[in-house]
């Protein structure tokens, strides 16, 4: 099962993502999309801060437009990509971020994990650009779901968003961890088989409220929040030594002495 999961990789990242945003444009990519919209307009207005970085964009909506945030950037790293209004957008690499270290408030990534070979090096520079106590944002499909179903059925064909990376909620908090982050929230969505048929779709809503209530880690997809750790500085103890006697040996030294009634 590892070696065939393994083998579902997107031979051309550039061109998965751009099938990437052709799917959300489908039925079922517009009903996933009003999930993650919902999602995150729960957990943007919370976060506060300067400056917010969204790395990737695998749809046309805005994704940052519920933040309080005033300035939001969106950074690709396909090129020939339309503007994305309300929000400054630049290309550059997932793994080597044109920002300064220890300068984000925020750092929001839309499946995009999904097609880098090194994922651990797009979270690491999430890491580095990210303020002490920064959230990271991270938007992702669940392989133990409906949807990992799916793409046991259909990554052979090398489509997306079916042939990519689909890491669960668990590895990425081990490696959150190991990079000083805190998991603070996991929320999984989208809780309907992936179907096209949007009629059938909408028909099946309800197991959206069902699933958050009765097997709330099957939904399709997830959004995990993370908070960087504040760098502490471990205290040295002073080499206490014992302080010289002021008095000479050979004279005598003074005691305490107690009257006697």
């Amino acid at each position: 099962m590892k070696r065939l999961l393994q083998a579902y990789r997107c031979p051309d990242p550039v061109e998965a993502r751009r099938q990437l945003q052709q799917w959300y444009r489908s039925a079922l990519g517009e009903n996933l999309q009003r999930s993650e919209l919902e999602m995150l307009t729960q957990v943007l207005p919370n976060l506060f801060g300067y400056h917010l970085l969204q790395v990737g964009r695998p749809m046309a909506s805005d994704l940052l437009a519920t933040s309080r945030i005033p300035h939001r950037m969106v950074m690709e790293d396909v090129p020939h990509l339309a503007h994305l209004e309300g929000a400054k957008s630049f290309l550059g690499h997932s793994d080597r971020l044109p920002v300064a270290s220890d300068s984000l408030d925020v750092v929001l990534l839309p499946h995009t994990l999904k097609y880098v070979a090194r994922p651990h090096e797009v979270l690491r520079e999430a890491e580095r650009t990210l303020i002490p106590e920064g959230h990271l944002l991270i938007l992702g499909f669940n392989p133990w779901s409906l949807f990992g179903l799916r793409r046991l059925l259909a990554g052979w064909r090398n489509r997306s968003p079916w042939c990519g990376h689909f890491y669960s909620t668990l590895r990425l908090r081990d490696w959150l961890a190991l990079l000083g982050f805190d998991t603070v929230l996991v929320e999984h969505y989208f809780f309907r088989p992936p179907l096209q048929n949007d009629g059938i779709m909408r028909r099946l809503s309800f197991l959206d409220r069902m699933g958050g209530r009765f097997w709330p880690l099957l939904g399709g997809g997830y959004l995990l929040v993370a908070k960087k750790r504040v760098a502490t500085l471990t205290p040295i103890k002073p080499r206490w030594r014992s302080r010289r006697s002021l008095i000479t040996v050979g004279t005598a030294e003074p005691t305490a002495r107690r009257n006697r009634t």
